[in-house]
């Protein structure tokens, strides 16, 4: 199989679908690996890299569309990428496609079949493509929410950590999954007060044991998420429902204008549309806005901004699932791997991931109808 490594060209994105290690090991299966010059720059690696583990250096991203069978990205395609895509040709890479209708279109109409990272799962019913990226982004979110307190980013000139005689921040973080986790531990780590919000009681009691107490734990409802969100000097959205449904509203505007002014929200659920009423997707050039005089934190892909570190924790988790793609052909590692065929969202033209579907206001087609439809 050809793969194709194109430079990715979103606002602010560094990040490389694989790193020469992969392309090595891909070689070292016997398939071909074309990246596009550049492609690595803005983490270090040059061409030179990709090409001593085996990679053919392609000058434009066209050349890298037009040949490869397999495109690893690491974000969602742009309009001008969706159209090099074509039919029958596999796209694996981040999604996030509910609150996408511009991008679904694109992908159905190219015909192509593309695998969402953040939808696949495992034995266990993880989302390990996922994982990584959340684990840097819920650590991220207290580090820039902090930066945000400051006046001059205008909060209200808070230190999360306080200092001996000064109370410290008082840290809300809205779900208790990988995000809120990684949060919370940054959170603590600094000092600050931390109450985690979660749905699942049996999530809580782990929290509580993994932070043997020093976390305050609250069952979500629409009382405990209003209390900790206006009481709050940080509030971190770190809701996530798995697929590719939109995350729920958890904070209203309401909600909002009740905080004290130069309070900071970072919704790390931006991806999927994000957990608040106010929140809109921003970008690493401009990535706050301010709401009833609370900032508001919402760049869509906050892992880009370390994107050496996100890079390689990516190409951890991925490489494995791409050689499957490559060694056995789509096909086939769809029947043998269930919690592969997860990810496909879109076949030739149709939805295959329900949620996504139901959001978009599409037709559902399950992946084994698909298949058999173009078989």
């Amino acid at each position: 199989m050809i793969v194709g490594v194109p430079k990715e060209i979103k606002t602010r994105e560094y990040r490389v679908g694989l790193v020469p290690s992969g392309v090595r090991e891909l070689v070292a299966n016997g398939h071909e690996v074309i990246v596009q010059s550049g492609a690595g720059q803005g983490i270090g690696i040059d061409d030179a890299a990709y090409t001593q583990a085996g990679a053919r250096i392609a000058p434009t991203a066209d050349d890298v569309f037009a040949q490869a069978d397999m495109i690893v990205k690491v974000k969602e395609p742009q309009p001008e990428e969706c159209e090099k895509l074509r039919e029958g040709q596999v796209l694996f890479t981040y999604l996030h496609l509910a609150p996408d209708p511009v991008q679904a279109a694109g992908l159905i109409k190219s015909k192509c079949i593309a695998i969402a990272y953040e939808s696949v799962t495992d034995d266990k019913g993880r989302l390990p493509l996922l994982s990584p990226m959340s684990e840097v982004a819920g650590r991220m979110s207290v580090q820039v929410g902090a930066y945000s307190l400051q006046i001059a980013s205008g909060g209200s000139g808070v230190l999360l950590g306080g200092v001996p005689g000064v109370e410290a921040a008082r840290v809300t973080v809205i779900g208790g999954g990988v995000v809120g986790t990684n949060a919370a531990r940054m959170a603590l780590g600094l000092g600050a007060r931390v109450t985690i919000v979660d749905r699942s009681l049996a999530r809580l009691a782990q929290l509580d044991e993994m932070f043997g107490g020093r976390v305050q734990t609250l069952f979500s409802n629409l009382d405990t998420v209003e209390r900790s969100v206006v009481g709050a000097d940080l509030v971190i959205g770190a809701v996530l429902l798995p697929g590719a449904a939109a995350a729920p509203k958890l904070v209203t505007r309401e909600m909002i204008s009740r905080m004290r002014p130069g309070s900071v929200v970072v919704d790390v659920a931006i991806d999927q549309g994000g957990c608040m009423e106010t929140s809109r997707a921003t970008t690493h050039d401009d990535p706050t806005y301010v709401v009833d005089g609370v900032v508001h934190y919402c760049v869509a892909n906050m892992p880009g901004a370390v994107a050496r570190t996100s890079t390689f924790a990516l190409n951890n988790a991925t490489l494995p699932y791409v050689l499957e793609l490559a060694n056995r052909g789509y096909r086939e590692a769809f029947v043998r791997n269930a919690h592969l065929c997860e990810g496909l969202t879109v076949y030739r033209g149709e939805i295959t991931n329900a949620a996504a579907a139901n959001d978009l206001g599409y037709a559902f087609v399950s992946a084994t109808q698909a298949m058999a439809q173009s078989a």
